[in-house]
């Protein structure tokens, strides 16, 4: 069996445990091409866990998952699942690219060196064509000034808007995000949202784990709310919204609404 091609991200059953505790408990969720798909839960749901599944950063212990129509992180053979080699999981996910609650730069490189780094090192790209691309990046997400500044001469939002540069400069064809704002100040938190719309608008697929609910009303095709490794309740993010229909979701968002 393979991956629905018509899917971006397709997950079927898909459960991980960390020693004895089950943490997802047979997820399936599909994301079409160009599809913003927000997820939201309490703390300790399995949000972050699926996530980083879908580039194979954890190993899943059942289910599959497939990304573009690949299956990510093994090959089938008579029904079975092999692991691929290192390489070539690192291979796939040249074509994900992922944006954590911490900014993970290299302090000791520039912004523009944090972006370049990968299209050179991982892709081959000539350095001066990934450089072109990188102020290009950099601009686009409204840094243009600060290409030579170093993270510690950065505001947090600006070093985020730095790593959403950095994963676009490998030309993804899905972008995750791991509550790219959750580590900034109030204040910094409009500019990320801002940097991550204009992406939706330019039609990138995105899995979104997010607290911002303004963002997932707004910019979100389908919302996700997951609770204690499963998904309870998914649709039209400002139907689940205004009108959640399991006693879950509608206790949720009873608290943070």
């Amino acid at each position: 069996m393979t991956g629905d091609g018509a899917a971006m991200v397709r997950a079927e059953g898909v459960r991980k445990s960390f020693g004895h505790v089950e943490v997802l408990k047979g997820i399936d969720l599909e994301v079409a091409p160009g599809e913003v798909v927000c997820v939201i839960g309490p703390s300790g749901s399995g949000k972050s866990t699926f996530l980083r599944c879908i580039n194979h950063l954890e190993k899943i212990d059942a289910g599959r998952l497939w990304v573009d129509g690949h299956l990510v992180g093994y090959r089938e053979r008579g029904g079975k699942l092999h692991e691929l080699r290192d390489r070539e999981v690192a291979a796939q996910r040249r074509d994900i690219g992922m944006v954590f609650q911490r900014f993970n730069l290299f302090p000791h490189m520039t912004a523009l060196e944090n972006v370049v780094e990968a299209p050179v090192g991982v892709k081959g790209v000539r350095r001066e064509e990934a450089r072109a691309r990188g102020v290009e990046l950099l601009e686009r997400v409204g840094l243009g000034e600060r290409v030579h500044n170093y993270p510690n001469q950065l505001s947090g939002g600006q070093q985020q808007r730095v790593a959403i540069a950095r994963a676009l400069a490998m030309e993804p064809k899905l972008m995750l995000f791991d509550e790219p704002t959750s580590a900034l100040d109030p204040e910094l938190v409009g500019e990320v949202l801002d940097v991550m719309r204009g992406l939706a608008e330019s039609g990138m697929t995105m899995v979104v784990v997010t607290h911002e609910m303004g963002f997932a009303r707004e910019v979100g095709d389908s919302l996700v709310f997951m609770d204690d490794g499963v998904v309870v309740e998914a649709g039209d993010p400002r139907r689940v919204l205004t009108d959640p229909q399991h006693p879950r979701t509608q206790a949720f968002l009873s608290k943070v609404l």
